[in-house]
């Protein structure tokens, strides 16, 4: 078991995805896993830099640890955005060097970078110059259709003697030439022995494991607690779609540390929803990241369905959160009848 004293450092991580990690969706998943790592949507250095950027920064202080991701290939752009979230309050920056979206290829930036390991190293060491924070990589394991193992190797070793000392692995290559991004996460093979074989190259770094997993137990089997070689794992959509799966890894990992229950977190965001109505923020922003939380039980369905009627939330009450829950409740105790 791990230590009472051991930090959280990237044990439990929950994946930055486009349109779902918003600040929102961060404080539902802090509630449901207290010491996990929180990381937003990538966010590209110039919406930081010539947009709103508050819009795009301001988060809740229960969120942390919570990382910025950032998009960018311009060493001087992305050390001025990462200590804009320095001095947002972010835990650490993080450069995405795996989305393979066909905007993301248009502006050279995200699984591009892979390709030009001494670029990445230069903006790493800008933003690490730049920030008193972690400065870490999130990756592929290849581009395209080439599973050479030294590929990824040298784009790890180029970026580690830069200073980076924590890669979040991904898998999975990045097919840059006729695969959509969905398709990217499913079709390459996985191919964990390469996030394996690169932590025993480099054992001074710490690598995260990304891509496919699903289940708690195997989750864990690839991190040390559960007898593996990696440092940390990271769950994206299973995570969204089924978010108490972080509450039953954040059990194993940490069990001093109370996971309040269904009931606890429905009046959390209950509390929540209501603070950020009051500010002029819709409901069905807060509550559509809450869709999966009862995936696998009794009301699941209907639980789903008040929360996405638009009838009923176009009244804006945070009410319907706790009405919501009560249908959830009612078809639990008839179950146990």
């Amino acid at each position: 078991m791990l230590s009472h004293q051991r930090p959280a450092g990237w044990a439990l991580c929950v994946a930055p995805m486009i349109d779902w990690t918003d600040r929102h969706c961060r404080f539902f998943h802090r509630l449901l896993a207290p010491r996990a790592r929180l990381y937003t949507e990538m966010i590209a250095t110039g919406a930081i830099l010539y947009g709103d950027a508050a819009r795009h920064l301001d988060f809740d202080p229960a969120e942390h640890p919570v990382a910025l991701q950032l998009g960018g290939n311009e060493p001087h752009a992305l050390a001025r955005a990462a200590k804009a979230g320095r001095d947002w309050g972010y835990d650490e920056i993080n450069l995405n060097c795996g989305c393979p979206s066909d905007r993301v290829q248009k502006g050279a930036f995200g699984a591009c970078l892979m390709s030009e390991p001494a670029l990445v190293a230069d903006c790493v060491k800008a933003m690490r110059d730049a920030v008193d924070i972690p400065v870490t990589v999130k990756h592929r394991i290849g581009l395209d259709y080439d599973e050479s193992y030294e590929f990824v190797r040298d784009f790890v070793g180029t970026v580690h003697a830069a200073g980076c000392e924590v890669f979040i692995v991904h898998a999975r290559n990045a097919v840059l030439k006729g695969l959509s991004p969905k398709e990217n996460r499913e079709i390459p093979p996985l191919r964990y022995h390469v996030a394996r074989q690169l932590k025993r190259d480099f054992p001074q770094a710490s690598f995260v494991l990304n891509g496919g997993l699903v289940e708690a137990g195997s989750a864990l089997s690839h991190i040390g607690h559960g007898g593996g070689e990696l440092d940390g794992v990271m769950l994206g959509r299973e995570a969204y779609q089924r978010p108490r799966v972080l509450s039953e890894i954040s059990q194993e990992l940490w069990p001093e540390t109370p996971i309040p229950d269904d009931e606890a977190v429905i009046a959390a965001m209950t509390a929540y929803a209501g603070e950020q109505v009051a500010r002029g923020v819709p409901l069905r922003a807060i509550v559509r990241h809450m869709l999966g939380l009862f995936n696998g039980q009794g009301g699941a369905r209907r639980w789903r369905q008040m929360l996405s009627d638009s009838r009923l939330l176009a009244a804006n009450d945070p009410a319907l959160i706790g009405d919501a829950w009560s249908t959830v409740a009612q078809a639990n105790r008839r179950r146990a009848a």
